[in-house]
């Protein structure tokens, strides 16, 4: 049996991306190789953060002890977390279970994305006011299925520009389905869409993180 550094275990609604709206089974795994300016979650990659040893059958048996279909894998960044190919393959091989990977875009997500299941990757592309945009790796874009999906989060204008740039240099639309997401207070909704109106961007869709409107921005559990 694997163990996986568990800091989070909760149901809840997706906030993002295909599922939003749904529930589903979070597992929130700790540490990141990433340090973006507006994480959300920088106390689950705090060296000294409380977590629970849990097997990929401890995981496995609390997800279906909730009885809810989705799963989604988040952290921190859950594709470093050691031998977690383990935990992918043992909720993949449940066909009651869908199962989403919520992943920053700086991993290289190859040798996860032929495990058999019913299994999306969500992938994060950090732009400059991460601070982290020289870390993506624009090659997990070739593997991509039309079950996946690219996440822009952006703080200003040229957080736009640049996604722009990139979804239209990887034809990502192509590919999958994009989204646009504010950092939480620090870009609104409405000059996103405004930005959409001007540019033409048709393709991409608006994401709003549902669970920072429906409960405290900083609430954890949700």
């Amino acid at each position: 049996m694997e163990e996986f550094r568990v800091v989070e275990k909760f149901v809840s609604i997706n906030g993002e991306a295909h599922k939003a709206g749904m529930l589903a089974a979070f597992i929130r795994f700790a540490g990141c190789n990433l340090n973006c300016s507006y994480c959300d979650t920088r106390w689950a990659n705090e060296s000294k953060v409380a977590y629970e040893i849990m097997s990929e059958a401890d995981i496995y048996h609390y997800v279906k002890s909730t009885n809810v279909r989705c799963v989604t894998l988040t952290g921190g960044e859950p594709l470093i977390q050691p031998n977690i190919d383990k935990l992918i393959r043992l909720l993949g091989q449940d066909q009651e279970l869908r199962v989403e990977i919520e992943t920053n875009g700086a991993v290289d997500i190859t040798p996860f994305i032929d495990i058999p299941g019913d299994i999306a990757f969500t992938l994060d592309y950090k732009s400059p006011g991460s601070g982290m945009c020289e870390h993506m790796l624009l090659d997990n874009y070739e593997h991509l299925r039309k079950k996946d999906s690219v996440k822009f989060v952006v703080t200003d204008k040229a957080d736009l520009e640049k996604a722009c740039e990139i979804i239209d240099f990887c034809r990502l639309n192509d590919k999958v389905q994009v989204y646009f997401s504010s950092a939480f207070a620090q870009i609104s909704p409405a000059e996103i869409v405004d930005f959409m109106i001007k540019n033409n961007r048709t393709r991409e869709k608006l994401q709003l993180q549902l669970h920072k409107y429906i409960w405290d921005p900083d609430r954890k559990g949700v």
